[in-house]
């Protein structure tokens, strides 16, 4: 059965069907089924159940003739029979029968050569208001014309069988590449239906259309010069791309074609914990008449959010469409990049504020995707702990990290101007308990100078990770570019800075046998230091 004509089973034996409400209307009907409530500023707040968040352990990709050889199998993809995924999709299509059910017609891809059709099915009138502000928005004529590709369904109330049905526990993702479908059970987590597709568009844009998909944030200058922030959670990518003098392309999800940079979505997916105001104003804007917001709870006796409150999950969120946010670039699409930037909150102490990377140091540190959690963060952890997510987006690559790692490097020898930058926003002077968190002015001074081509002299070599340091950057004092200078046991940064060369060298042993030799060359050298 193709999956128009599986939309029209599910149509067929719906109690009632509501297909492309607007938000009013979406806000409306959850309001009437008891899903929510509303907020003093006017958005819609909703539990998301069981589940406040993915379910990593219990996502599963179908295992056929399509996926055996090219999937990056193991604990990131966890092969699933096509027979039994036949067998579940049944069961959950007769779980839907005499339901309500809402349709959401969409796409993914703002670039139109590489636009990815959607039609989402959902229980609830929330998740559907989700899936219609994270993904792009065809008009009514689109809408109405638009022919099914991929579908996703989500049913939070069905429960699988893990005896029957060859899942873990109850709820599952299961992506079936040949049907085309994202199957969804047992959670209401709306997260799962966004990395779902983001999963599908790293599977299909690199391999099928030559596209790099990236989990990144771009943004685009006055002189049309874009520029692409990947980093891992804390390490400022968010703040470091909302920037006053350009125009946000997308802040979570890009594809980078032949000449483009374009934004896969048509929203944003907000974390809330401990939300100001005076700390991330363009998402305190956002959270208004139309928006919403999961899981947060409320000051005693009033309808106002206290963003503080995390006793149900720190993973608290607000889903709204891109345009609740000034100076965003329309449509979400730029140029290809003029200039890259990897972001790591170095909790060791040890890595330059900023420095340019070669080519095959850039597929080194995107296969890396390197970070580090701070003591205190997590229990137990008394120590800097090395945080590695390949591609600074491991979760979501169906596909070996080597394959993104190499189109990037293909990219960047297709466009030799493009300048590749590490940037630390972690500490100074010492690990974290001893240096200073660097300061945010300091970044954006230099991330400043590297986007306005003002860092072009003057480099020297770090002796252990072969990055290039710039010897001056204006706005930012001289003696904080070179990081062993700023620590006042030098011996000791020494002894740490061949700790993380180690750490990042054992990591990197997984990715080797698929790595190409360029790659692996870019590799941190451990050093015997003299102490001077």
């Amino acid at each position: 059965m193709s999956n128009a004509a599986l939309i029209d089973a599910l149509k067929k034996q719906a109690n009632q069907v509501f297909e492309n409400l607007t938000t009013q209307e979406l806000v409306e009907k959850a309001l009437e089924r008891g899903e929510g409530k509303l907020t003093d500023r006017g958005a819609l707040a909703a539990d998301t159940g069981e589940f406040t968040g993915r379910s990593p352990k219990d996502k599963f990709l179908v295992q056929d003739e399509k996926t055996k050889d090219t999937a990056w199998w193991g604990s990131v993809n966890q092969p699933f029979a096509s027979d039994k995924f036949d067998a579940l999709l049944n069961k959950v299509v007769n779980h839907l029968n005499q339901k309500d059910i809402f349709i959401r017609h969409a796409y993914a891809g703002a670039d139109p050569n590489h636009q990815l059709n959607i039609q989402v099915v959902t229980e609830s009138a929330y998740q559907n208001l989700f899936a219609k502000h994270l993904f792009l928005r065809p008009t009514a004529n689109e809408a109405t014309e638009q022919e099914t590709e991929w579908l996703i369904i989500a049913a939070p109330s069905f429960k699988g069988d893990p005896s029957v049905d060859g899942v873990r526990q109850h709820n599952f993702t299961i992506v079936d590449m040949s049907r085309m479908i994202i199957l969804i059970g047992g959670s209401g987590y709306t997260g799962e239906i966004k990395k779902g597709i983001f999963g599908v568009l790293n599977y299909i844009l690199p391999q099928e259309r030559g596209v790099l998909s990236m989990h990144c944030s771009a943004n685009i200058g006055k002189a049309g010069d874009t520029a692409i922030f990947f980093g891992l959670s804390g390490t400022g990518k968010t703040t470091l791309s909302a920037d006053p003098n350009r125009k946000l392309i997308g802040d979570d999800e890009h594809g980078w074609s032949e000449n483009t940079v374009f934004n896969f979505e048509g929203g944003c997916y907000a974390k809330c914990v401990n939300l100001t105001e005076e700390k991330e104003p363009q998402i305190w804007n956002a959270i208004k008449e139309g928006a919403l917001v999961e899981n947060v709870r409320f000051f005693d006796n009033s309808d106002k959010v206290n963003y503080n409150d995390i006793s149900v999950t720190e993973n608290t969120r607000v889903a709204y469409p891109i345009d609740y946010i000034d100076n965003v670039a329309v449509p979400s699409v730029g140029d290809a990049p003029k200039n890259i930037f990897f972001l790591t909150a170095d909790a060791f102490g040890v890595l330059p504020p900023i420095s340019k990377l070669t080519p095959g140091q850039a597929m080194y540190h995107f296969i890396s995707g390197y970070t580090a959690k701070v003591a205190g963060t997590e229990a137990g952890i008394t120590e800097p702990q090395a945080t590695f997510s390949a591609c600074f987006g491991q979760a979501f690559l169906p596909l070996h990290p080597a394959k993104y790692a190499e189109m990037l490097g293909e990219k960047l020898t297709h466009n030799p101007d493009v300048n590749v930058w590490l940037i630390n926003t972690g500490w100074t002077g010492g690990p974290y308990g001893v240096g200073n968190r660097m300061k945010l002015g300091y970044t954006r001074a230099m991330i400043t100078e590297a986007l306005e081509g003002r860092l072009t002299n003057n480099f020297v070599a770090h002796p252990v990770f072969g990055v290039m340091m710039p010897e001056e950057c204006a706005n930012v004092p001289s003696g904080l570019l070179n990081p062993r200078n700023t620590w006042d046991d030098k011996s000791a940064y020494d002894a740490q800075c061949n700790k993380l060369a180690e750490l990042f060298n054992t990591n990197f042993e997984k990715f080797a046998d698929g790595s190409s030799d360029e790659i692996k060359a870019a590799a941190p050298k451990v050093v015997v230091y003299r102490n001077i």
